[in-house]
């Protein structure tokens, strides 16, 4: 096996909006990081819930920010749903169109025909991001629904990481209808569905792959059901009270500050197969020399200059990145077993790179220094077990900024 965590698959699954950039702003170090792997000869695809953009623009943009890429390469939920309408409805049929003008050249190449009324008599809605998407568009497809055309979401985030914090996604534009009609879509697309993921691994043949996602409710949850391994990185959407509070269906294979990790030993990023039986890939995984410990990513959590936030809209410091919990919730804790976490029957951890965890009747303390990755990394095992607590706590000064600065429950 390979000494550092990319080198362990056959193909990596980037998404795109908190991974790689910031609406059109680079993320730092992420250019470099897909180089790297391209010059070792790992296959790598783009996979994106954004359906503002076709593949080739997709393509464009990242070149334009350093980051070599091919058409082929890119995954739209856009192209997605439209190849979906174009297999469900006959030849040229309307389809009216809520989105940018890349959603509307998707659906007219795949041989339909977009429209933007409701008196066009549309058999179909499609609904995807457009930054210009306003009332009158989503009234037509308010009525041509209520009238019996099927709807299509391309995804469903509720928002969009940048620079300035997070931003109505489409997941919004969505709620608007589902509150006017009173129900859901009738399709969703892009992710969580596994498809994306699915179709980059059939084109590339890939055997093993590896999503790389900054949201659990899609990019995770989506490999998860795809049966694939997956890195959050926290340079996005979801943050480190999200990942503590996450439900099995919603927890990576590992967490990183950055794409720097896919260099770095695996067991560096490594989170605990405690209590998650619905991840796909701990069959196949294998502890590092029996025992997963070391420094999470080098005491780089911090991203300059980058803000992230939470589905919410409430964004808290991270050692200098903004993220936040999804809804602020007290985070549920384990009983907190003995040893370090191995692959296979895995117990929760107690001691990693530098940090303690101890546990007191409801209250779980986390006590020492070191990487935030890693103190993440062993509050997760305690977490991922289900059973609740009343508060995490701070046992010395770093770990008291850390639970400060992600919003954890604190005893009073």
């Amino acid at each position: 096996m390979s000494d550092h965590l990319a080198g362990g698959y056959d193909l990596v699954v980037f998404d795109l909006d908190g991974v790689v950039f910031l609406i059109d702003k680079p993320i730092p170090g992420a250019a470099g990081a897909i180089d790297r792997l391209r010059s070792g000869a790992t296959p790598i695809a783009f996979a994106t819930n954004n359906a503002s953009r076709r593949a080739a623009d997709v393509a464009a943009l990242l070149t334009g920010m350093g980051v070599n890429a091919e058409p082929a390469e890119v995954l739209t939920s856009a192209g997605a749903a439209a190849a979906l309408l174009a297999e469900r409805l006959p030849a040229g049929a309307p389809v009216l169109v809520v989105g940018a003008e890349a959603l509307r050249a998707e659906v007219r190449d795949a041989g339909l025909t977009p429209v933007g009324t409701a008196e066009d008599e549309p058999v179909a809605v499609v609904q995807g991001y457009g930054p210009e998407v306003g009332w009158k568009i989503l009234a037509e497809a308010t009525l041509a629904v209520r009238a019996g055309a099927a709807w299509y979401a391309t995804n469903t985030d509720r928002t969009l990481p940048s620079p300035r914090g997070p931003l109505p996604g489409n997941g919004s534009l969505v709620a608007v209808l589902r509150t006017a009609l009173g129900r859901d879509p009738d399709v969703v697309v892009g992710k969580p569905q596994p498809g994306l993921f699915r179709t980059a691994a059939a084109q590339s043949r890939a055997q093993r792959p590896l999503a790389v996602g900054d949201r659990l409710d899609t990019d995770i949850q989506g490999a998860v059901t795809a049966g694939m391994d997956s890195l959050l990185v926290l340079t996005g959407v979801s943050g480190p009270a999200d990942l503590l509070a996450a439900p099995a269906d919603r927890r990576p294979t590992y967490v990183a500050a950055d794409l720097s990790a896919l260099f770095r030993p695996a067991g560096e990023s490594r989170l605990p197969a405690v209590g998650d039986e619905a991840r796909p890939g701990d069959a196949a995984r294998l502890p590092v020399s029996g025992v997963e410990s070391g420094s999470g990513d080098g005491a780089r959590l911090p991203v300059s200059g980058v803000e992230s936030g939470s589905g919410d809209g409430a964004r808290l410091p991270v050692s200098g990145v903004e993220s936040g919990s999804g809804d602020g919730a007290r985070v549920p804790v384990s009983e907190v077993g003995a040893g370090l976490g191995v692959s296979g029957d895995e117990v929760p951890w107690t001691e990693l790179g530098g940090w303690r965890l101890t546990r007191d009747a409801d209250r779980v303390t986390l006590d020492g220094s070191g990487s935030p990755v890693d103190a993440l990394r062993l509050l997760c095992s305690a977490t991922w077990t289900g059973v609740a607590t009343s508060a995490i706590t701070g046992g010395s000064d770093e770990a008291r900024e850390l639970v400060k600065s992600w919003n954890l429950p604190e005893a009073t």
